[in-house]
């Protein structure tokens, strides 16, 4: 939702990128480093007991105009049923000196008192800062950027990558380091909740039991929302969000789970949806129509790169061979139905949608944000067992993508996931029993923020898998030049502590005319 009366830009049009210096004072602003909190128009930091500003503020999906801005009242006393104005401004500075544009909004109990304000005009490819208030309080201050014009060719673009957060397995280091490396973007892949309880060694709670009612899910967002890191992360860069399969319920696909199907899965899917959207950074054009929500999408920074945020939950056929509606290992010889040429994994619309965006692509990189992993991966080496729930329980589908990749050759074309709780590197090629020839895309997986995994032995019928680690928690961090792609996968010491160091693990680079990663540093 627009705000009203925007206002006329007051100076210098052209853009800076923020010095050192002022990140600082940025992160200085949301506390990371000193208690002072810059507020809308006040002086301290202090928070009233009705401060509404709990959950932070965000942004998302950069244009080279505008940008969405949100942020949700979630005051300790309950809000009433009636709207609250919310004020927002848009400034050149963090000081707000040079304000271009301001506006109010309503936030509403049907959308669970949350803003979704979608500025337009501004200048492209620069850095802004922005602020909310409602009812005489303040929220923190946000940074976020408009993305270079078409027609035009940033010399570069640093993003991180990541998903899996599960708020009980650890603290969120990871994304204190988001926030203080400040990326141009940050890519969440999925699983920003978990619906359930699962894990061993716990070091938090969620207090509550499994989500199925919308009330249950806003609650779910509202506790990992409350964690000061996940909040920095937001507000330090703009973010692009698809889902996985947590935010409804483990394993989902299309309208079957493994305890529901139909109208009464999608119910819970309608309300899961809805807390989704409440929550995120996302345009009002995305808020779901019941149970259905067009989440893909594109975000292009200028010549440089388009990243195609793709959706594998909610228009894929069932699992190939799944005995309760949910995912197993299977064989080739158990289930034929993996090489199912009618299987879709995204959806025949969505597949037709990535197949155009590529081929009219005319972008240095094209990056596929998409929930799993992409490459083929065996989990009984001696019987070649394939895991159903991801691109392995759609060898055809899998199969066309790369196929329609490696006849078109769009450039530089990166394939981004999570969803395996695993660091891996691959080199992706249409037939990957052939590994002669030459791959047609690169695959970066980031680990997860927290949730558990653990390293499996690799098969050596998989050798386009360059690196796998289970062991350690993390996210990536990719940048992205006309000639090449640096990606660093990052590692946190110990998820249990807030404070933990977090580190880079290695390093690959990929050449924009030429699929394949190398490996650079470990």
């Amino acid at each position: 939702m627009r705000g009203r009366a925007g206002s006329a830009a007051r100076g210098p049009a052209a853009g800076r990128r923020p010095t050192g210096a002022s990140r600082r004072r940025f992160l200085r602003s949301l506390g990371l480093g000193a208690p002072a909190v810059l507020l809308f128009g006040c002086a301290g930091g202090a928070r009233s007991s009705g401060y509404p500003f709990t959950l932070g503020v965000a942004s998302g999906d950069p244009t080279p105009d505008g940008f969405v801005l949100w942020t949700r009242l979630l005051p300790p006393a309950p809000l009433d049923d009636a709207p609250v104005e919310v004020r927002w401004e848009v400034a050149r500075d963090e000081h707000f000196s040079d304000i271009v544009r301001r506006g109010t909004v309503e936030a509403r109990a049907d959308e669970a008192h949350s803003v979704h304000v979608e500025p337009r005009g501004l200048a492209p490819d620069r850095w802004y800062w922005y602020r909310f208030v409602a009812g005489g309080e303040a929220s923190p201050v946000g940074r976020t950027r408009t993305a270079p014009a078409p027609g035009t060719l940033p010399a570069k673009l640093r993003f991180a990558f990541a998903a899996c957060q599960q708020y009980e397995h650890g603290y969120y280091a990871a994304h204190r380091d988001i926030a203080e490396r400040g990326p141009d973007l940050v890519a969440f892949l999925g699983d920003y909740i978990y619906e359930a309880s699962w894990g061993r060694d716990r070091v938090r709670s969620h207090g509550a039991p499994t989500a199925t009612t919308l009330a249950e899910y806003r609650a779910r967002y509202a506790l990992y929302k409350s964690d000061e890191d996940l909040q920095a992360a937001h507000a330090a860069a703009p973010w692009i969000v698809t889902w996985d399969d947590h935010e409804v319920v483990d394993d989902y696909a299309a309208d079957r789970s493994r305890r529901a199907s139909g109208a009464a899965f999608l119910a819970r899917r309608a309300a899961a949806y809805r807390a989704f959207w409440e929550h995120m950074p996302l345009p009002r054009a995305a808020k779901p129509e019941g149970a259905d929500a067009r989440l893909f999408r594109r975000v292009a920074f200028g010549d440089l790169a388009t990243f195609h945020v793709l959706d594998d939950r909610q228009y894929r056929t069932y699992q190939p061979c799944s005995l309760d509606g949910g995912s197993r290992v299977v064989t080739l010889a158990e289930c034929p139905a993996l090489e199912d040429p009618r299987a879709t994994l995204l959806g025949w619309h969505q597949e037709r949608w990535l197949e155009e965006g590529l081929a009219s692509s005319r972008t240095r990189w094209n990056v596929l944000a998409q929930q799993t992993r992409m490459a083929r991966r065996s989990f009984r080496p001696s019987e070649e067992g394939y895991w159903n729930d991801g691109w392995d329980g759609y060898f055809a589908a899998r199969r066309r993508l790369l196929d329609f990749i490696g006849m078109r050759r769009p450039g530089g074309p990166l394939v981004v996931g999570g969803d395996i709780h695993a660091f891996l590197v691959a080199d992706l090629r249409p037939d990957f029993d052939r590994p002669e020839t030459p791959p047609v895309a690169t695959e970066f997986v980031g680990s997860s923020i927290t949730s558990q995994g653990h390293t499996r032995p690799l098969d050596p019928a998989d050798p386009h898998i360059l690196y796998e680690d289970g062991d350690n928690r993390g996210y990536a961090e990719a940048t992205l030049t006309p000639r090449e792609a640096v990606v660093d996968l990052r590692s946190v010491a110990n998820i249990r502590d807030r404070a933990s160091a977090v580190a880079m693990l290695r390093r690959y680079v990929v050449a924009a005319e030429r699929p394949g990663a190398r490996l650079v540093s470990s």
